[in-house]
């Protein structure tokens, strides 16, 4: 109803300024009837130019629109590549501190077993040298005493000097 309406007014619009110019010419029922016609042709042809258009804009930013989601399918695809970075990182650094724990371990275990090793072999080497000593001190002992003895048996005073004992 609007469409017909506008056409009308405007129809007659077109026909006030044409009537004003030329006085003698008549208008008749039959002219308004084509001029509605042609405007409501040309409305037509403006109302699909207007749709196609209208359909091809659509159509366009769909486009620009699936654009759009391939470019964050992307994004997304670069953000999961950094999440896998991130956990073989973090994996890197787990697999590091548990090396370093095993390291520490084993430089921690290695020191303690040398210094008990070294405690351990220098307490048998006291233990032997005293026992070495203990022997020698006897055999001192054994030496003072046949000197002793020496001096009254002359049999062994001859036997101990044969021996540069005496």
């Amino acid at each position: 109803m609007r469409k017909v309406l506008f056409s009308l007014f405007l129809t007659l619009g077109l026909f006030g300024f044409s009537f004003a110019e030329n006085k003698n010419v008549k208008i008749t029922n039959e002219m308004i009837y084509q001029k509605l016609i042609d405007i409501d042709k040309r409305l037509t042809i403006l109302e699909t130019q207007f749709r196609d258009f209208k359909e091809e804009t659509n159509k366009r930013f769909e486009q620009i629109d699936k654009r759009f989601e391939d470019i964050n399918k992307r994004f997304e695809d670069i953000n999961r590549r950094f999440e896998d970075i991130n956990k073989r990182f973090d994996h890197f650094i787990q697999f590091l501190w548990i090396i370093t724990g095993i390291f520490t371990t084993l430089t921690v275990f290695v020191i303690g077993f040398a210094y008990w090793d070294r405690r351990t072999i220098i307490k048998r080497a006291k233990d032997e040298t005293l026992e070495e000593l203990q022997k020698e001190e006897k055999l001192r002992e054994l030496y003072q005493a046949l000197k002793q003895l020496a001096k009254k048996d002359p049999e062994l005073a001859k036997i101990l000097k044969q021996f540069n004992i005496l």
